[in-house]
């Protein structure tokens, strides 16, 4: 099997671990997986295998996960703390293995042992079996425009959640937030764990309340190409080039939104986080506001400090948001989040109106936990005075 990753990158590769303490003196800890789906035929019984002896060594039959019931199996196995996991989940064969949503062939799933690990993960569709998915709930009204074409980078959807006074107020004009990975903001049946961060919700209460401004969200879709996409190469370029130059004008001819820099703000997680900072550094006219949760400004190879470094110039007047967690995944890019903050109150942005870092104690690497977060860079930048 070739050594790689599911959707992310191996920098990425616990996203999906949950309640996972920091590596003990312990000669073994448990790893609990579940998986969830409603796409295998009845019969089946669903197997990991993957590059340890405990899942097979890539034996195509791999290891049997326990029914829990119709659509839930699990298995639990005892790893050292610092063992490196790849993985995949078949139905007994390459030939029935789980598939991605798109019904692509996913690469391997990695992650590293730290402590007890629950990880739980949802599969729509697996190979040579019928694709079932579960109903989506959005709140709100959403418009979707398939198949959008960017130069240089592959086709994507885009999803437009609309304020609940887009259709009562024909007058009105509204401030627009572009998010990444748009297939994970609203509908848990697009996400790819199957868990949404419940942005409509978030900001639909929060208008209802009056805390903040009535806004659009533009939720972009990702691609198989996320990680260049969302970082600074070629395709990264192209990327941004394609929401500055092809969306951000099709969504202000399409919809009534106020123009102007102050009323257009970005935002991801991950390195979804990155690529919004970019988006605002690279194009300041264009955007005044980035939302940068869980962030992957400074890990491995990726350094994006070392860019923002190179500055020279007088204060920005662009309003920055970053959070990160303090588990898994997050513990790692904390030191880098913290860089980067550092570094943009020393000599880039107002620290004091502009720049919000929270830290979110015990969060991992999650939809969940980012979702639990929404309020905070929705009030930061759209709070009513």
């Amino acid at each position: 099997m070739a050594y790689s990753r599911i959707i992310f990158p191996l920098l990425l590769f616990i996203c999906y671990t949950l309640n996972s303490e920091p590596a003990q003196q312990a000669n073994s800890v448990s790893v609990k997986f579940t998986v969830i789906t409603h796409a295998a035929p009845k019969d089946s019984t669903v197997r990991i295998t993957g590059n340890q002896p405990e899942i097979q060594s890539w034996w195509p039959t791999g290891t049997k996960l326990d029914k829990i019931n119709d659509s839930v199996w699990s298995i639990t196995f005892q790893f050292k703390p610092g063992t490196t996991i790849e993985y995949k989940f078949n139905l007994g064969s390459w030939e029935t293995e789980a598939l991605n949503r798109d019904s692509s062939v996913p690469q391997n799933s990695v992650m590293v042992v730290r402590g007890d690990t629950d990880l739980v993960v949802h599969i729509d569709a697996w190979k040579n079996s019928r694709i079932i998915r579960a109903p989506g709930k959005i709140t709100g009204t959403v418009k979707y425009f398939r198949g959008m074409k960017g130069k240089g980078i592959k086709p994507r959807d885009v999803i437009v959640w609309l304020p609940p006074s887009y259709g009562t107020d024909a007058g009105k004009r509204y401030p627009v937030l572009y998010m990444q990975d748009g297939q994970n903001l609203f509908d848990p049946a697009t996400s790819f764990t199957g868990v949404d961060w419940q942005l409509d919700e978030a900001a639909d209460s929060l208008m209802r309340a009056g805390r903040i401004e009535d806004i659009i969200i533009v939720g972009i879709y990702n691609t198989s190409d996320r990680t260049r996409e969302y970082s600074n190469t070629k395709l990264g370029r192209a990327y941004m080039n394609f929401v500055v130059g092809k969306l951000k004008p099709f969504i202000e001819k399409k919809f009534r939104v106020l123009k102007g820099r102050d009323n257009a703000a970005v935002g991801g997680s991950s390195m979804g986080g990155l690529i919004s900072l970019m988006l605002v550094w690279n194009y300041p006219r264009i955007f005044s506001k980035a939302a940068c949760l869980s962030p992957a400004f400074h890990i491995e190879k990726i350094n994006y400090v070392s860019e923002i470094r190179k500055y020279d110039g007088p204060r920005l007047p662009l309003r920055i948001y970053a959070d990160v967690g303090t588990k898994d995944l997050d513990s790692v890019l904390e030191p880098g989040t913290r860089e980067m903050v550092d570094l943009l109150k020393e000599k880039i942005v107002d620290p004091e109106r502009n720049l919000e870092l929270y830290i979110a104690e015990n969060a991992a690497h999650n939809e969940s936990a980012w979702a639990g977060r929404n309020w905070r860079y929705l009030e930061f930048f759209f709070g009513k005075k």
